[in-house]
């Protein structure tokens, strides 16, 4: 489909979408991109990555991404598979030890399409989400609690099932999850602002965590180190970086195709219906247009949206700096500039013939 790209005056009806956006929904700085079919059209920063100190948003503003990691968790187990060091299919306790006895029938496919039944640690009470805590601390604090369902029976969303991928990946390799991604990932493709999320590491660009309560702007909250950077979630980058991340999936520079279709396939439960999800993506479509897309939000202040419109090669990029923003909402509105003029021209050509 032809996308309308550089209509006179398009740009700044963009520009003004997305700073009216900001203004109803109290986003202190946002930057975001647009890419159609692997190339950089657009992207911008709006307001101020850092409120206290007046800092701009760019492009090149590094945002914690949050849940987007897990698309990046799941490419690195893919690796794997393509390697057969994992195989999706197998029993996640082939690969980790003291699992409870009722995750043993638990496989890799259950855990990157979410239905491994398994409680989400971020949820549970016995879980000090400002104390730093180990992995293997997260599995005992789940050992003596029932699965919410029978692996495969249901869809639940998750974040225990990509902290456990860390650490099969750290075990498969000997390699930390985030060495992995970097030498495997980041590194090939030139995503040089995309890393772990570290607290005490000096990032040039990095914006400020924030959030909008009880109608006013207040910081983002702490969350210890060890817990933010999990591999479910533990990742920043800027849009710049994502616009190379989106360009790399159009090829076989990481991944098969085969892999990636696998990847943006809907997970088929028990009784044959479908999930909403694949293997660390989910899936949806707007007036007709498939897209792929992860979301990722946090408490210490940011929320964050990749979506990539799969017919169109539209893929639009928004990270904030407030964690209660509709970004989703923001990238669906900024498709609709670039998808239905088109649909429009196109219309309109046909009826002139």
């Amino acid at each position: 489909m032809l996308l309308v790209l550089a209509a006179p005056g398009f740009a700044d009806q963009v520009d003004d979408y997305i700073r009216e956006e900001m203004k109803k929904q109290h986003i202190p700085g946002l930057s975001f991109a647009v890419v159609n079919d692997g190339k950089l059209v657009k992207s911008g920063g709006y307001g101020v990555a850092n409120v206290e100190l007046n800092a701009p948003a760019k492009p090149e503003t590094v945002y914690q991404l949050q849940s987007i990691t897990k698309s990046f968790t799941a490419t690195g187990i893919m690796l794997l598979v393509e390697e057969d060091k994992v195989g999706v299919d197998d029993k996640i306790c082939k690969y980790l030890d003291a699992l409870p006895d009722i995750w043993k029938e638990i496989t890799v496919r259950h855990l990157l399409t979410h239905t491994s039944g398994i409680k989400d640690f971020i949820n549970e009470p016995t879980v000090d989400l400002r104390k730093d805590i180990t992995p293997q601390d997260v599995i005992k604090s789940l050992a003596d609690k029932p699965l919410n369902f029978q692996p495969g029976e249901k869809y639940t969303y998750s974040n225990t099932g990509y902290h456990l991928f860390g650490m099969i990946i750290h075990q498969v390799t000997g390699k930390l999850w985030g060495d992995f991604l970097r030498e495997r990932i980041f590194e090939p493709l030139g995503m040089t602002d995309t890393r772990v999320i570290s607290l005490s590491e000096i990032i040039t660009n990095r914006a400020a965590g924030y959030g909008w309560v009880n109608d006013k702007l207040e910081n983002g909250r702490f969350i210890a180190p060890t817990i933010l950077a999990y591999a479910g979630g533990g990742l920043r980058s800027t849009v710049l970086d994502l616009a190379k991340w989106d360009a790399a999936l159009y090829t076989e520079k990481l991944l098969k195709r085969s892999s990636l279709e696998q990847m943006w396939t809907a997970a088929t439960l028990n009784d044959g219906s479908k999930t909403a999800y694949g293997f660390g993506w989910g899936l949806g479509s707007f007036q007709g247009h498939k897209y792929v897309e992860h979301s990722g939000a946090n408490i210490t202040g940011f929320k964050t949206t990749f979506m990539r419109f799969v017919d169109e090669k539209l893929t639009i990029i928004v990270l904030t700096n407030q964690r209660t923003a509709n970004p989703g909402n923001i990238a669906v509105g900024v498709a609709k500039l670039y998808l239905l003029p088109a649909v429009e021209k196109t219309s309109n050509s046909a009826k002139s013939h």
